[in-house]
Protein backbone atom coordinates (compact mmCIF):
# COMPACT_ATOMS: atom_id res chain seq x y z
CA UNK A 1 0.00 0.00 0.00
CA UNK A 2 1.32 3.25 -0.93
CA UNK A 3 1.51 5.79 1.52
CA UNK A 4 -0.72 9.05 1.49
CA UNK A 5 -0.40 12.19 -1.16
CA UNK A 6 -0.08 14.40 1.96
CA UNK A 7 2.85 12.69 2.56
CA UNK A 8 5.49 15.16 0.71
CA UNK A 9 7.68 17.81 1.99
CA UNK A 10 4.96 20.68 -0.11
CA UNK A 11 1.94 19.67 1.74
CA UNK A 12 3.95 18.84 4.98
CA UNK A 13 5.05 22.34 5.41
CA UNK A 14 1.88 23.82 4.45
CA UNK A 15 0.35 21.34 7.62
CA UNK A 16 3.23 23.06 9.90
CA UNK A 17 2.51 26.74 8.22
CA UNK A 18 -1.09 26.29 8.88
CA UNK A 19 -0.94 25.04 12.24
CA UNK A 20 1.27 27.91 13.67
CA UNK A 21 -0.74 30.67 12.11
CA UNK A 22 -3.69 29.80 13.44
CA UNK A 23 -1.92 29.65 16.70
CA UNK A 24 -0.42 32.84 15.98
CA UNK A 25 -3.99 33.56 15.72
CA UNK A 26 -5.41 33.12 18.85
CA UNK A 27 -2.38 34.33 20.43
CA UNK A 28 -2.91 37.59 19.03
CA UNK A 29 -6.97 37.73 19.70
CA UNK A 30 -6.04 37.24 23.55
CA UNK A 31 -3.40 39.59 23.69
CA UNK A 32 -5.40 42.22 21.98
CA UNK A 33 -8.54 41.43 23.99
CA UNK A 34 -6.61 42.08 27.35
CA UNK A 35 -6.16 45.77 25.19
CA UNK A 36 -1.98 44.98 25.21
CA UNK A 37 -1.97 45.90 22.01
CA UNK A 38 -1.22 50.06 21.30
CA UNK A 39 0.52 50.01 17.62
CA UNK A 40 -2.41 51.07 15.17
CA UNK A 41 -0.48 48.93 13.02
CA UNK A 42 -0.41 46.04 15.16
CA UNK A 43 -3.53 45.10 13.15
CA UNK A 44 -1.15 44.99 9.96
CA UNK A 45 0.38 41.70 11.49
CA UNK A 46 -3.10 40.16 13.71
CA UNK A 47 -5.37 40.74 10.84
CA UNK A 48 -3.32 40.35 7.59
CA UNK A 49 0.35 39.09 8.10
CA UNK A 50 -0.98 35.74 10.10
CA UNK A 51 -4.22 35.07 7.77
CA UNK A 52 -2.09 35.56 4.24
CA UNK A 53 0.26 32.91 6.42
CA UNK A 54 -2.53 30.68 7.13
CA UNK A 55 -4.14 30.78 3.61
CA UNK A 56 -0.46 30.36 2.29
CA UNK A 57 -0.92 27.31 4.60
CA UNK A 58 -3.91 25.78 2.92
CA UNK A 59 -3.02 26.51 -0.63
CA UNK A 60 0.29 24.52 -0.16
CA UNK A 61 -1.59 21.34 1.31
CA UNK A 62 -3.26 20.81 -2.43
CA UNK A 63 -0.62 21.85 -4.39
CA UNK A 64 1.80 19.30 -2.90
CA UNK A 65 -0.41 16.66 -3.26
CA UNK A 66 -0.73 17.15 -6.40
CA UNK A 67 2.73 17.68 -7.45
CA UNK A 68 3.14 14.11 -5.66
CA UNK A 69 0.58 12.23 -7.85
CA UNK A 70 2.10 13.82 -10.57
CA UNK A 71 5.55 12.06 -9.87
CA UNK A 72 4.01 8.98 -8.84
CA UNK A 73 2.30 8.88 -12.46
CA UNK A 74 5.92 9.18 -13.99
CA UNK A 75 6.66 6.34 -12.44
CA UNK A 76 8.51 7.21 -9.51
CA UNK A 77 8.86 5.93 -6.05
CA UNK A 78 6.83 7.78 -3.41
CA UNK A 79 8.41 10.44 -1.54
CA UNK A 80 10.40 9.12 1.66
CA UNK A 81 11.06 11.06 4.83
CA UNK A 82 15.22 11.57 4.33
CA UNK A 83 17.45 8.79 6.66
CA UNK A 84 19.11 10.38 9.34
CA UNK A 85 21.65 8.18 11.44
CA UNK A 86 21.81 10.18 14.82
CA UNK A 87 24.35 7.51 15.55
CA UNK A 88 26.83 9.27 13.82
CA UNK A 89 28.71 11.98 15.40
CA UNK A 90 28.68 14.17 11.92
CA UNK A 91 24.93 13.66 11.66
CA UNK A 92 24.36 14.87 14.80
CA UNK A 93 26.08 17.90 14.32
CA UNK A 94 24.80 18.71 11.23
CA UNK A 95 21.29 18.58 12.68
CA UNK A 96 22.27 20.43 15.91
CA UNK A 97 23.80 23.33 13.75
CA UNK A 98 20.76 23.23 11.50
CA UNK A 99 18.46 23.63 14.63
CA UNK A 100 20.54 26.64 16.07
CA UNK A 101 20.66 28.19 12.61
CA UNK A 102 16.77 27.89 12.33
CA UNK A 103 16.37 29.62 15.59
CA UNK A 104 18.38 32.31 14.97
CA UNK A 105 17.19 32.51 11.91
CA UNK A 106 13.50 33.10 13.54
CA UNK A 107 14.82 35.47 15.87
CA UNK A 108 16.47 37.75 13.49
CA UNK A 109 13.07 37.49 11.24
CA UNK A 110 11.14 38.62 14.24
CA UNK A 111 13.02 41.33 15.35
CA UNK A 112 13.33 42.60 12.37
CA UNK A 113 9.67 42.55 11.29
CA UNK A 114 8.55 44.33 14.43
CA UNK A 115 11.39 46.95 13.94
CA UNK A 116 10.14 47.63 10.53
CA UNK A 117 6.21 47.84 12.24
CA UNK A 118 7.47 50.37 14.59
CA UNK A 119 9.83 52.01 12.19
CA UNK A 120 6.75 52.77 9.91
CA UNK A 121 4.97 54.24 12.76
CA UNK A 122 7.20 57.14 13.24
CA UNK A 123 6.63 60.44 11.70
CA UNK A 124 10.05 60.49 10.55
CA UNK A 125 8.81 57.43 7.93
CA UNK A 126 5.93 59.74 7.35
CA UNK A 127 7.26 62.81 6.40
CA UNK A 128 11.22 62.20 5.62
CA UNK A 129 11.10 58.69 3.82
CA UNK A 130 9.06 61.05 0.62
CA UNK A 131 11.32 63.84 1.91
CA UNK A 132 9.90 66.48 -1.43
CA UNK A 133 6.18 65.73 -1.06
CA UNK A 134 6.06 65.59 2.38
CA UNK A 135 8.61 67.90 3.71
CA UNK A 136 6.16 70.65 3.93
CA UNK A 137 3.82 68.51 5.56
CA UNK A 138 6.97 67.10 8.42
CA UNK A 139 7.84 71.04 9.02
CA UNK A 140 4.15 71.83 9.62
CA UNK A 141 3.32 69.22 12.25
CA UNK A 142 6.46 69.53 13.71
CA UNK A 143 4.85 72.82 14.78
CA UNK A 144 2.38 73.11 17.98
CA UNK A 145 0.14 72.21 19.10
CA UNK A 146 0.09 68.97 17.29
CA UNK A 147 3.49 68.47 17.48
CA UNK A 148 3.52 65.43 19.51
CA UNK A 149 0.75 63.25 18.57
CA UNK A 150 2.61 60.78 15.92
CA UNK A 151 1.21 61.13 12.05
CA UNK A 152 -1.15 57.57 12.70
CA UNK A 153 -3.16 58.48 15.56
CA UNK A 154 -4.79 60.63 12.94
CA UNK A 155 -4.29 59.37 9.44
CA UNK A 156 -4.71 55.59 10.67
CA UNK A 157 -8.41 54.03 11.49
CA UNK A 158 -8.49 51.46 14.31
CA UNK A 159 -9.02 48.25 13.22
CA UNK A 160 -7.75 45.64 10.31
CA UNK A 161 -10.30 47.33 7.61
CA UNK A 162 -8.29 51.08 8.95
CA UNK A 163 -5.20 49.19 8.45
CA UNK A 164 -5.79 47.62 5.13
CA UNK A 165 -6.90 50.82 3.58
CA UNK A 166 -4.67 52.97 5.32
CA UNK A 167 -1.61 50.69 3.14
CA UNK A 168 -3.46 50.84 0.56
CA UNK A 169 -3.68 54.72 0.20
CA UNK A 170 0.26 54.02 0.97
CA UNK A 171 0.88 51.56 -1.76
CA UNK A 172 -0.65 54.34 -3.87
CA UNK A 173 0.96 57.49 -3.00
CA UNK A 174 4.99 55.38 -3.13
CA UNK A 175 3.68 54.96 -6.84
CA UNK A 176 3.22 58.32 -7.45
CA UNK A 177 6.42 59.32 -5.63
CA UNK A 178 8.80 56.66 -7.63
CA UNK A 179 7.10 58.24 -10.43
CA UNK A 180 7.13 62.05 -9.78
CA UNK A 181 3.11 61.82 -10.30
CA UNK A 182 2.72 62.98 -7.47
CA UNK A 183 0.57 66.49 -7.27
CA UNK A 184 2.29 69.51 -6.44
CA UNK A 185 1.00 71.31 -4.11
CA UNK A 186 -0.30 68.20 -2.68
CA UNK A 187 -4.63 68.47 -2.25
CA UNK A 188 -6.30 68.66 0.95
CA UNK A 189 -9.23 69.95 0.84
CA UNK A 190 -10.90 68.62 2.29
CA UNK A 191 -8.58 65.58 3.23
CA UNK A 192 -9.74 62.33 1.79
CA UNK A 193 -8.91 59.12 3.75
CA UNK A 194 -9.48 60.67 7.23
CA UNK A 195 -10.74 58.82 9.85
CA UNK A 196 -13.38 59.97 11.31
CA UNK A 197 -12.98 62.31 14.51
CA UNK A 198 -14.46 59.86 16.93
CA UNK A 199 -11.45 57.85 15.87
CA UNK A 200 -8.67 60.40 16.34
CA UNK A 201 -10.11 63.69 18.07
CA UNK A 202 -12.34 62.25 20.54
CA UNK A 203 -9.14 60.11 22.18
CA UNK A 204 -7.92 63.94 23.51
CA UNK A 205 -10.64 66.29 23.09
CA UNK A 206 -13.85 65.80 24.71
CA UNK A 207 -17.01 66.63 22.29
CA UNK A 208 -18.70 69.94 23.18
CA UNK A 209 -15.82 71.50 25.61
CA UNK A 210 -14.11 73.54 26.51
CA UNK A 211 -18.05 74.75 27.92
CA UNK A 212 -16.92 78.33 28.81
CA UNK A 213 -16.48 81.45 27.42
CA UNK A 214 -12.42 82.95 26.28
CA UNK A 215 -11.13 85.89 25.03
CA UNK A 216 -9.38 86.49 22.26
CA UNK A 217 -7.46 89.44 21.25
CA UNK A 218 -6.09 89.98 17.93
CA UNK A 219 -3.93 92.40 16.63
CA UNK A 220 -3.42 94.25 13.38
CA UNK A 221 -0.34 96.75 12.88
CA UNK A 222 -0.72 99.68 10.25
CA UNK A 223 2.42 100.28 7.49
CA UNK A 224 2.92 103.52 9.14
CA UNK A 225 6.31 104.35 11.05
CA UNK A 226 5.35 103.48 14.42
CA UNK A 227 3.26 100.21 13.00
CA UNK A 228 0.29 101.40 14.54
CA UNK A 229 -1.70 98.75 16.65
CA UNK A 230 -5.30 98.36 16.13
CA UNK A 231 -6.32 95.38 18.68
CA UNK A 232 -9.52 93.56 18.41
CA UNK A 233 -10.73 91.62 21.51
CA UNK A 234 -13.50 88.94 21.23
CA UNK A 235 -15.11 87.15 23.38
CA UNK A 236 -15.52 83.61 22.10
CA UNK A 237 -18.64 81.49 23.06
CA UNK A 238 -16.98 77.86 23.04
CA UNK A 239 -20.21 76.36 24.59
CA UNK A 240 -22.22 77.65 21.67
CA UNK A 241 -19.58 76.89 18.94
CA UNK A 242 -19.16 73.16 19.85
CA UNK A 243 -22.61 72.48 20.65
CA UNK A 244 -22.09 70.62 16.75
CA UNK A 245 -20.23 68.31 18.13
CA UNK A 246 -21.88 67.21 21.41
CA UNK A 247 -22.35 63.62 21.47
CA UNK A 248 -26.12 63.95 22.03
CA UNK A 249 -26.45 65.98 19.06
CA UNK A 250 -26.18 65.55 15.35
CA UNK A 251 -25.85 67.35 12.76
CA UNK A 252 -25.55 66.01 9.31
CA UNK A 253 -25.57 67.63 6.33
CA UNK A 254 -25.30 67.18 2.13
CA UNK A 255 -22.50 69.20 0.48
CA UNK A 256 -22.78 69.27 -3.68
CA UNK A 257 -19.01 70.07 -3.99
CA UNK A 258 -15.64 68.51 -3.52
CA UNK A 259 -14.51 70.93 -0.68
CA UNK A 260 -17.65 71.25 1.22
CA UNK A 261 -18.59 74.75 0.67
CA UNK A 262 -21.97 74.69 -0.91
CA UNK A 263 -23.85 72.86 1.72
CA UNK A 264 -28.20 72.65 0.59
CA UNK A 265 -29.32 70.52 3.32
CA UNK A 266 -28.83 70.41 7.30
CA UNK A 267 -30.58 67.69 9.67
CA UNK A 268 -30.13 68.54 13.43
CA UNK A 269 -31.42 65.41 15.42
CA UNK A 270 -31.37 67.51 19.28
CA UNK A 271 -30.66 65.77 22.40
CA UNK A 272 -34.45 64.83 22.53
CA UNK A 273 -35.22 63.29 19.15
CA UNK A 274 -36.20 66.19 17.84
CA UNK A 275 -35.40 66.38 14.10
CA UNK A 276 -35.49 69.88 12.22
CA UNK A 277 -34.21 69.94 8.66
CA UNK A 278 -33.30 73.38 7.12
CA UNK A 279 -32.73 74.12 3.47
CA UNK A 280 -30.72 76.59 1.54
CA UNK A 281 -32.84 79.07 -0.53
CA UNK A 282 -34.70 77.32 -3.98
CA UNK A 283 -34.10 73.79 -2.38
CA UNK A 284 -37.29 72.03 -1.36
CA UNK A 285 -35.27 68.75 -0.75
CA UNK A 286 -32.38 67.02 0.16
CA UNK A 287 -29.42 66.69 -2.74
CA UNK A 288 -28.13 63.24 -4.01
CA UNK A 289 -25.32 62.26 -1.70
CA UNK A 290 -24.68 60.82 1.31
CA UNK A 291 -24.95 62.72 4.39
CA UNK A 292 -21.95 63.61 6.77
CA UNK A 293 -22.10 63.66 10.37
CA UNK A 294 -20.28 67.29 11.15
CA UNK A 295 -17.76 66.29 13.20
CA UNK A 296 -14.00 68.15 14.28
CA UNK A 297 -12.66 68.28 11.65
CA UNK A 298 -15.49 70.24 9.39
CA UNK A 299 -14.54 73.46 11.03
CA UNK A 300 -10.58 72.34 12.46
CA UNK A 301 -9.95 71.15 8.67
CA UNK A 302 -6.09 71.44 9.27
CA UNK A 303 -5.62 70.66 12.96
CA UNK A 304 -2.00 69.47 12.60
CA UNK A 305 -0.59 70.67 9.31
CA UNK A 306 -1.57 74.70 9.31
CA UNK A 307 0.14 77.14 7.48
CA UNK A 308 -0.29 80.90 7.26
CA UNK A 309 -2.83 82.04 4.87
CA UNK A 310 -1.94 85.68 4.23
CA UNK A 311 1.66 87.37 5.12
CA UNK A 312 0.01 90.50 6.66
CA UNK A 313 -1.55 88.23 9.40
CA UNK A 314 1.91 86.23 9.79
CA UNK A 315 3.64 89.26 10.49
CA UNK A 316 1.20 90.69 12.61
CA UNK A 317 1.19 88.01 14.56
CA UNK A 318 4.89 87.59 15.04
CA UNK A 319 4.93 90.98 16.48
CA UNK A 320 2.27 90.50 18.69
CA UNK A 321 3.92 87.81 20.12
CA UNK A 322 7.32 90.02 20.77
CA UNK A 323 9.66 88.07 18.10
CA UNK A 324 9.72 90.94 15.40
CA UNK A 325 10.32 94.50 17.45
CA UNK A 326 7.71 97.37 16.65
CA UNK A 327 10.61 99.89 17.99
CA UNK A 328 11.95 99.07 14.14
CA UNK A 329 10.46 101.72 11.56
CA UNK A 330 7.90 100.41 9.07
CA UNK A 331 9.49 96.94 9.93
CA UNK A 332 5.65 95.46 9.71
CA UNK A 333 5.69 97.24 6.05
CA UNK A 334 8.99 95.70 4.71
CA UNK A 335 9.00 91.99 6.66
CA UNK A 336 5.35 91.68 4.68
CA UNK A 337 7.15 93.21 1.62
CA UNK A 338 10.11 90.80 1.89
CA UNK A 339 8.10 87.82 2.21
CA UNK A 340 5.79 88.53 -0.67
CA UNK A 341 8.76 88.48 -3.00
CA UNK A 342 9.56 85.39 -5.20
CA UNK A 343 12.59 83.60 -4.53
CA UNK A 344 13.52 80.45 -6.35
CA UNK A 345 14.02 78.61 -3.20
CA UNK A 346 14.20 78.73 0.63
CA UNK A 347 18.14 79.04 0.48
CA UNK A 348 17.91 82.14 -1.40
CA UNK A 349 14.56 83.56 0.27
CA UNK A 350 16.56 83.69 3.28
CA UNK A 351 19.87 85.71 1.30
CA UNK A 352 16.64 88.10 -0.30
CA UNK A 353 15.30 88.49 3.02
CA UNK A 354 18.32 89.53 4.87
CA UNK A 355 19.23 92.03 2.02
CA UNK A 356 15.98 93.22 1.74
CA UNK A 357 16.04 94.41 5.63
CA UNK A 358 19.78 94.91 6.01
CA UNK A 359 19.35 97.75 2.85
CA UNK A 360 16.49 99.20 4.12
CA UNK A 361 17.66 99.90 7.44
CA UNK A 362 21.53 100.66 6.55
CA UNK A 363 20.61 103.97 6.28
CA UNK A 364 18.99 104.14 9.49
CA UNK A 365 22.41 103.94 12.15
CA UNK A 366 20.21 104.71 15.55
CA UNK A 367 18.19 101.44 15.27
CA UNK A 368 19.37 98.68 17.36
CA UNK A 369 21.12 95.85 15.34
CA UNK A 370 19.77 92.93 17.77
CA UNK A 371 16.58 94.17 16.91
CA UNK A 372 17.49 94.18 13.27
CA UNK A 373 18.70 90.60 13.39
CA UNK A 374 15.87 89.16 15.65
CA UNK A 375 13.71 91.14 12.98
CA UNK A 376 15.43 89.07 9.85
CA UNK A 377 15.42 85.83 11.46
CA UNK A 378 11.94 85.54 12.47
CA UNK A 379 11.16 86.82 8.79
CA UNK A 380 13.54 84.20 7.28
CA UNK A 381 11.44 81.76 10.07
CA UNK A 382 8.56 82.47 8.91
CA UNK A 383 8.91 82.06 4.71
CA UNK A 384 10.94 78.28 5.97
CA UNK A 385 7.81 77.58 8.01
CA UNK A 386 5.19 78.78 5.45
CA UNK A 387 6.28 79.03 1.66
CA UNK A 388 7.86 75.83 -0.30
CA UNK A 389 8.46 76.19 -4.14
CA UNK A 390 9.49 73.30 -4.98
CA UNK A 391 5.74 71.90 -4.17
CA UNK A 392 4.25 75.22 -5.69
CA UNK A 393 3.26 76.07 -1.26
CA UNK A 394 3.10 79.74 -1.11
CA UNK A 395 0.93 82.13 1.10
CA UNK A 396 -2.61 81.09 1.11
CA UNK A 397 -2.54 77.91 -0.82
CA UNK A 398 -3.34 75.68 2.45
CA UNK A 399 -6.27 76.98 4.09
CA UNK A 400 -9.07 76.13 6.58
CA UNK A 401 -12.61 76.43 7.60
CA UNK A 402 -11.93 77.65 11.31
CA UNK A 403 -13.81 80.37 11.97
CA UNK A 404 -14.61 82.43 9.10
CA UNK A 405 -11.44 84.56 7.88
CA UNK A 406 -10.13 82.34 5.35
CA UNK A 407 -12.51 79.94 4.01
CA UNK A 408 -16.22 80.40 4.41
CA UNK A 409 -16.36 78.22 7.70
CA UNK A 410 -19.33 79.32 9.22
CA UNK A 411 -21.46 81.11 7.01
CA UNK A 412 -21.72 77.76 5.05
CA UNK A 413 -24.50 77.18 7.36
CA UNK A 414 -24.87 80.58 9.49
CA UNK A 415 -26.00 82.83 6.72
CA UNK A 416 -29.77 83.49 7.46
CA UNK A 417 -30.37 81.99 4.59
CA UNK A 418 -30.98 78.16 5.52
CA UNK A 419 -34.42 77.63 6.61
CA UNK A 420 -36.84 75.13 8.09
CA UNK A 421 -40.35 74.26 6.60
CA UNK A 422 -41.42 76.05 9.66
CA UNK A 423 -39.50 79.80 9.07
CA UNK A 424 -36.56 79.11 11.59
CA UNK A 425 -33.77 79.79 10.08
CA UNK A 426 -29.88 79.14 11.12
CA UNK A 427 -28.54 82.24 12.62
CA UNK A 428 -26.03 84.53 10.84
CA UNK A 429 -25.82 87.17 13.56
CA UNK A 430 -21.74 87.19 14.28
CA UNK A 431 -22.75 87.98 17.94
CA UNK A 432 -24.15 84.28 18.42
CA UNK A 433 -20.48 82.73 18.11
CA UNK A 434 -18.71 86.02 19.64
CA UNK A 435 -18.94 89.32 21.07
CA UNK A 436 -17.03 92.16 19.73
CA UNK A 437 -15.60 93.90 23.37
CA UNK A 438 -14.13 97.29 24.00
CA UNK A 439 -9.84 97.01 23.62
CA UNK A 440 -9.24 99.92 25.59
Amino acid sequence: MQPRLSRNPVSIAGVWLTTLSAFGFLVYIIVEWFGLVTSPYAGLFGFVAVPAAFLTGLLLIPLGMWREARRRRHGQAPWQWPTINLGRSRARRIVLAVALLTVVNVAVVTVAGFGAVHYMETNQFCGQVCHEPMHPQFTAHQQPPHANVDCVRCHVSPGAAGMVRAKMNGTRQAYEFLTGGFSRPIPSMPARNLPVAADTCAHCHFAGHPDRDITLVKHEYADDESNSDTPTTLLMFTGKIHWHARPDVTVEYIATDEKRETIPYIKVTEAGGKVTEYFAEKVTAPPPGTPRRMDCLDCHSRPAHRFSPAVEGTVDAAIAAGRISRALPFVRREVVTALKSEYPGQEAAADGIRRHLEDFYKSQPSISPSDLNQAIGSAQRLYELNVFPAMKITWGTYQSQFGHSELTGCTRCHDDGHTAKDGRAISGDCDFCHKEQDSK
